[in-house]
């Protein structure tokens, strides 16, 4: 099977969703580190100019761990995860360590563990609102240039 069975031109969220529902409702059936209180939700995925090209970076919530996912646009959009295991990637944000992830329904992906498990939400709200700051803070919106108030620009004389 390809490396990149899918490569995501618009959302991953509906794909990775039904594949982690699928994943709670067998591998992870009975296991004690659920929180019964939370679903499987892909969490503000949009398009993000990687070190090596174009990516999906969002939240993955589960009942099991909050995970900031990497997923790739361009076939060779992923960076590469050394024999360490883990490879700190510079966001708009923060820099932080990224491990390799598989899933064959899925391909290769990049994710960064936020809170594993996830016992202390109460509910999928505060899991939500969670997620929604982590993004906000590992990828700010841009700020408008300053305008240039120099007193020969003011005076029209150029810089």
């Amino acid at each position: 099977m390809s490396q990149y069975p899918q490569l995501f031109a618009t959302t991953p969220a509906p794909q990775l969703e039904a594949l982690f529902r699928d994943i709670a409702a067998s591998r992870m059936q009975g296991i004690p580190i659920l929180n019964p209180a939370l679903q499987v939700e892909a969490i503000g995925f949009q398009q993000w100019g990687g070190p090596q090209g174009r990516l999906w970076a969002g939240v993955l919530l589960t009942p099991w761990f909050m995970n900031l996912l990497l997923l790739p646009i361009d076939t060779d959009s992923l960076p590469a995860v050394p024999p360490t295991g883990e490879t700190v990637i510079a966001l708009p944000g923060d820099a932080l360590p990224f491990m390799a992830g598989h899933e064959d329904a899925l391909g290769d992906y990049r994710l960064c563990s936020l809170f594993s498990p996830v016992l202390q939400f109460a509910d999928q709200d505060s899991a939500r609102t969670t997620a929604l700051e982590v993004l906000k803070l590992l990828f700010p919106p841009a700020q408008p240039a300053a305008p240039d108030l120099s007193r020969r620009r003011l005076f029209g004389l150029g810089r």
